[in-house]
């Protein structure tokens, strides 16, 4: 999430040249709901408690 992104957006404009609306190409779209997503869940879980990296790999191997 540190990289910046070229959105390569274009506006669409009013008649006194007021930005109103983003033209993004689609891909670039569905990569910034993603990352929104994404965003969003780490804000939800970021109160849940925590475990270490070992008891991950403890938990993995057993549940296959």
């Amino acid at each position: 999430m540190s990289k910046i992104k070229l959105l390569n957006e274009q506006y669409i404009i009013d008649k006194k040249g007021n930005k109103k609306a983003v033209v993004l190409p689609y891909k670039k779209y569905e990569g910034l709901l993603e990352d929104l997503h994404d965003l969003s869940l780490i804000a939800e879980r970021k109160d849940e408690d925590t475990i270490s990296t070992s008891d991950l790999k403890d938990r993995l191997k057993a549940n296959g």
